[in-house]
């Protein structure tokens, strides 16, 4: 069976926001999503405070979302690097996200996580048949930088 990468951006974002009760527990949800780029959207709420005397985004949640959000370009990105002449991905290339995972993330909080809303995103600086590398941004609502992040995540072999 062969799918659009249209469609498999659209289940993944849908699988991300639906499927994974950490993600809907804090209420992350997918802006947009394409092959080379991604904006995700996180509403702050009192059970994400970190420090409640500041009422500041916890600091684990500011580092899971920059996860997140590298981790689902990157997925995105290879999918979109696996598309063939008709234009589809074949199922063996999606089994490639079953086996796709963080291996390392460095995280650079750079401000107290204020804010209303965070707005993360990303960009992927290398890919390979084995390894993505991805640079994200973590912005609250008046485009104030909040933490920045550079994580590597391995794609596991098709079929």
């Amino acid at each position: 069976m062969t799918h659009t990468l249209e469609q498999v951006l659209d289940n993944l974002a849908l699988s991300f926001t639906e499927t994974i009760p950490f993600h809907q527990l804090i209420g992350l949800r997918v802006n947009h999503l394409d092959a080379n780029s991604i904006e995700m959207e996180l509403p702050m709420s009192d059970k994400l405070i970190g420090n409640y005397t500041m009422g500041i985004l916890h600091g684990g949640v500011t580092a899971s979302v920059l996860d997140v959000t590298g981790g689902l370009l990157g997925m995105a990105h290879d999918m979109g690097r696996m598309v063939n002449e008709e234009g589809t991905v074949n199922e063996e290339h999606l089994m490639r996200l079953a086996k796709f995972a963080t291996i390392d993330m460095r995280v650079d909080y750079l401000r107290p996580g204020r804010g209303e809303k965070f707005i993360a995103t990303a960009k992927v600086i290398r890919a390979g048949s084995k390894l993505v590398v991805c640079r994200m941004e973590m912005k609250n609502e008046k485009e104030q930088l909040i933490a920045t992040g550079t994580a590597s995540y391995i794609i596991g072999e098709a079929g």
